[in-house]
């Protein structure tokens, strides 16, 4: 098989990872409605005794989420509000919810505005009405307001040296959570009264419901004292706003109370529910992997660390398929899912996926009949247009003949100005959905 094709059939099973997860389908599957009985996995709502449904929402996937929820609900839901990312509107087919666009991965004025209103809707709620949430990964930004003290302006600061510093996901949403008014079950503290449906596609390894979003529906295992080892942890006190640090030392010495963790009362009419994650995603990529021929074998869908890591183990193990046909059989095709990391030490621009894929591409280089594909499923991957890129044996000597030098560019950060002269960014546009990242190795 040409290095052509084995590229198209890669694309062609990252596509079917991406349809798996589409949310619109995940929440059609979840939650169904037969006349007046709305079924949410074991539980039954009666529509007939239930005076008004409102519908809030926040991340990148809510605005698909919201479309499907409208849809299934019909004439029993009152007045929506959800937060969405700019750009990802889609159409529906009424007035009653209102999708508002705001900013993401840093979250702006819009952020701290919508999420006002979805406050104020919630205060309307009593205790006969229901409340479905509709969350998805972006949430953190697109769901904030601060405690008082802290200013947007801080919350960027925060966000920024988080990102810079390679702090997970989960090191990320503890020290959101702790600064926050609605992260870490807040939000289920405001609408405690209702009846509080959580619909969630996670963008989470492992989907924990308390790091998805920040888990503003779901009990908080992590405390101040956590979020006080983040900052000792990446070495950020000096770094981050004043105000933020002295909020999280009052909370870990225990003066300020903590989010509300398990076994607390507010959680009693609360049901969460993961309706789509990254293994979702990952089995569909194995079963077309399968369907095309390839001998399949999803390797983890827990992936994480540094990008540049990942790819030397993907590289080792396309020279030992290539050479053993272990620990799968040529053609071969290894699924791995997850989120990755990067560090930042340049000044280049890229993303967890393109940089994943550029230091794949110094690792194979040279090995006909070998392809990595990594690329983010909700189609953007760090600040640009791209969802990641693909590379092959012969993508370093390519880049060289166009006088790229690829070692500098990875050392800079700088993935997206490797592929583009190549062609090899993965463009997929804004997909609506949002449980991490795939890759795929493909060894012929």
């Amino acid at each position: 098989m040409s290095s052509q094709n084995l590229r198209a059939s890669a694309q062609t099973i990252f596509r079917a990872a991406l349809d798996a997860a589409d949310p619109r389908l995940a929440v059609r599957r979840t939650l169904q409605r037969i006349g007046a009985r709305l079924r949410v996995q074991d539980r039954e709502y009666d529509l007939a005794h239930i005076p008004r449904v409102f519908v809030i929402g926040f991340g990148k996937a809510s605005a698909a989420m919201a479309q499907a929820t409208e849809e299934i609900l019909g004439d029993a839901l009152t007045r929506g509000w959800v937060n969405i990312k700019y750009d990802h509107r889609v159409p529906l087919s009424s007035d009653r919810i209102h999708l508002h666009e705001a900013g993401h991965p840093l979250l702006d004025e819009n952020s701290l505005r919508g999420t006002q209103e979805i406050l104020a809707l919630l205060d309307t709620a009593t205790a006969d009405d229901l409340i479905v949430c509709l969350i998805s990964g972006g949430g953190s930004a697109l769901l904030e307001l601060p405690v008082a003290g802290v200013s947007l302006a801080d919350l960027r600061a925060l966000t920024d040296a988080l990102l810079r510093c390679g702090a997970t996901i989960n090191e990320i949403n503890t020290l959101r959570k702790h600064i926050s008014q609605v992260k870490g079950g807040q939000l289920a503290r405001r609408a405690a009264k209702s009846q509080l449906i959580a619909l969630a596609l996670s963008d989470v390894i492992g989907s924990p419901l308390d790091v998805i979003a920040s888990g503003p529906t779901a009990p908080d295992s992590s405390t101040f004292a956590d979020a006080r080892a983040v900052i000792e942890r990446y070495h950020l006190r000096a770094q981050l706003p004043a105000h933020i640090v002295a909020h999280i030392e009052r909370g870990a010495r225990g003066e300020i109370a903590d989010t509300p963790k398990a076994g607390d009362p507010i959680f009693a009419r609360t049901q969460n529910v993961i309706i789509a994650d990254n293994t979702l995603a990952c089995n569909a990529a194995l079963r077309a992997a399968t369907q095309l021929g390839y001998h399949a074998l999803l390797l983890s869908s827990f992936a994480q660390g540094e990008a540049r890591e990942l790819a030397k183990l993907l590289a080792a193990i396309a020279k030992e398929i290539a050479a053993t046909d272990r620990p799968v059989a040529k053609p071969a095709c290894v699924v791995c899912g997850g989120e990755t990391t990067v560090t930042l030490r340049g000044t280049g621009k890229g993303g967890r996926n393109q940089e994943l894929a550029l230091a794949a591409a110094i690792e194979i280089a040279g090995m006909p009949g070998v392809v990595v594909l990594s690329g983010g499923t909700d189609g953007t991957d760090g600040p640009t247009d791209a969802a990641g890129a693909i590379a092959d044996g012969e993508t370093a000597a390519r880049a060289a003949n166009l006088g790229l030098a690829t070692r500098a560019l990875l050392a800079n950060n700088d993935a997206y100005h490797f592929f583009a002269p190549l062609d090899d960014l993965l463009v997929t546009g804004a997909t609506g959905t949002n449980v991490n990242d795939v890759m795929l190795l493909l060894v012929q």
